[in-house]
């Protein structure tokens, strides 16, 4: 009897919907609507159309999302520093670069550079992230100090409080950029840099 060749396979299927990059970024956008603590994991599996334990698929946990979203944000500003200290000798120099390249991160990863702004230290998470979001803020003061040393910026106003006054315009962007609308990203670098340092500028 005549070997009868077996019917072929069905091409098999990936998993259907989204991979791990996007999860993440639809996540970030819900927690940013909701906010992260009113966000189940139910609310994200159900925005995604997947099943819970294909959502744990991509990750473990709802805190998992949140500390991946958040490092990327950090990561990115901290390397603005980084980059600005190896460049620059001289302390304006790298204040202007860190203003330029702050506005440039945070006009790229605008959705988790708005999540870290709104953490508020309610888990070990967000507590982390504050951590070195508090680092990156002493670094920058410690060159706008500097820069009052050098005479570019006036020293009637504490270096502390220049940094919060200069990040407070620059984080300030995300209530109002929308990305590929009217305003170019770079010259908003410049822009900021002509207002504060303009207006700290010593006399």
């Amino acid at each position: 009897m005549a070997a009868h060749d077996d019917p072929p396979s069905p091409p098999r299927r990936g998993r259907p919907g989204y991979d791990r990059e996007q999860v993440l970024t639809v996540a970030v956008t819900v927690f940013n609507e909701q906010g992260y603590d009113a966000t189940s994991i139910s609310d994200l599996a159900a925005k995604l159309g997947l099943t819970k334990s294909a959502l744990y698929h991509h990750f473990e946990s709802k805190s998992a999302i949140l500390a991946l979203a958040l490092d990327d944000a950090l990561d990115a500003l901290e390397a603005v520093v980084d980059e600005a200290e190896a460049a620059h000798t001289e302390a304006s120099e790298r204040l202007r670069s860190i203003v330029r390249g702050a506005v440039r991160v945070l006009t790229a990863k605008l959705p988790s550079v708005t999540l870290l702004l709104r953490v508020r230290g309610n888990s070990e998470v967000e507590l982390a992230a504050l951590a070195r979001r508090r680092v990156f803020d002493q670094r920058v003061t410690a060159i706008v100090r500097e820069a009052q040393r050098e005479g570019l910026i006036r020293d009637d106003i504490s270096a502390a409080v220049a940094t919060r006054l200069l990040f407070g315009m620059i984080n300030s962007v995300v209530e109002w950029y929308r990305p590929g609308g009217a305003v170019d990203p770079a010259e908003l670098g410049e822009d900021i840099l002509r207002v504060t340092l303009d207006g700290l500028q010593s006399r």
